[in-house]
């Protein structure tokens, strides 16, 4: 009889950016493979939604968005994305033991205990709490409640077949607290840019859950890419659809310009490449289809960003 397949070398995570592990002490690798330094994609993810709501607010305002909340949003992304990680790990970690994608992180593989993990955890939600306290009171509420949902996601995939979900709740939040930073209070647009981003979440989500179809069905891990099954391709594109109606009401309320609405286009075009590409996806396809949302939040927020910019020059 065969034993469990070995876990992965600890430099060479499957879906991890190698060269930090070249250049990283080993008594340091666990802490940033926790906190997912290595994997840059969850916090750039993270910080879209921030992007999107800081530059579709100052268009609303009429006036360009502000460079130094950009900077604290991809600060206090780095920080949030790895506490969420962190904090996904520990209470993941028997889970993680027995998928082979994940077997080789740094708790299920015994390279770091759960107390220095928390204390971890603890170290880099300070600095995301930090990072809040420069905004508006408003906007510290807003960040605070966003805790809640982040403290629940890692135990929802025991309980509902909609983890992604749960993952749209909380990563989508961004929309929210850069709206709540940008302008004091939150209005109508944010909350369908809010919509917008948790339908989004869990359509990339779901793509990226297609890389443990097999591992997650013998531990009983729940995926909205389990519940999709066959209909996954079509399950996607019709939230990829919801997504860009929900966007498409966000810019109509703020009556913006076609600078924003091309920018619109050009996110739903990638999101429709994406759905012809899931066909028969293989793991390695999913992982590069999830990653590729980087660039489609990124096409959203460049024409979002130039919109606002052309309103507050007064070119249109």
């Amino acid at each position: 009889m065969t034993g469990p397949a070995p876990a992965p070398a600890p430099d060479a995570l499957p879906d991890s950016r190698r060269f930090l592990g070249r250049f990283t002490p080993p008594s340091l690798l666990p802490f940033v493979q926790l906190a997912r330094w290595d994997r840059p994609i969850g916090w750039q993810l993270l910080l879209a939604p921030c992007l999107w709501g800081e530059a579709l607010a100052s268009d609303a305002a009429l006036r360009a968005p502000s460079l130094p909340r950009i900077a604290l949003y991809a600060i206090g992304a780095i920080a949030m994305r790895g506490a969420g990680s962190t904090w996904n790990d520990v209470a993941d970690r028997k889970l993680d033991a027995g998928v082979e994608r994940t077997r080789g992180r740094p708790l299920p593989s015994g390279r770091i205990g759960v107390r220095a993990a928390l204390a971890w955890c603890a170290c880099q939600a300070l600095v995301g709490f930090a990072v809040l306290l420069t905004f508006n009171r408003f906007a510290v509420l807003v960040g605070v409640a966003s805790l809640g949902v982040v403290a629940i996601y890692p135990f929802a995939k025991r309980f509902t077949s909609w983890p992604q979900l749960v993952l749209g709740f909380a990563f989508a939040w961004g929309a929210l607290l850069s709206w709540a930073a940008a302008l004091g209070a939150l209005h109508w647009p944010a909350l369908w840019l809010y919509l917008a981003a948790i339908l989004w979440t869990i359509g990339y989500d779901t793509i990226y859950a297609l890389q443990d179809l097999r591992d997650d069905a013998i531990m009983g891990i729940r995926s909205t890419a389990r519940l999709f099954g066959d209909d996954v391709r079509l399950a996607v594109g019709a939230i990829y659809l919801l997504t860009v109606a929900c966007a498409e009401v966000a810019l109509w309320l703020v009556r913006v310009g076609p600078l924003a609405q091309l920018g619109l286009v050009a996110f739903a075009a990638h999101l429709v490449w994406q759905v012809r590409r899931l066909d028969d996806a293989t793991p390695a396809v999913a992982l590069r289809l999830f990653r590729s949302n980087r660039d489609a939040g990124l096409l959203f927020f460049l024409g979002l960003a130039a919109d606002a910019l052309a309103v507050a020059r007064g070119f249109y």
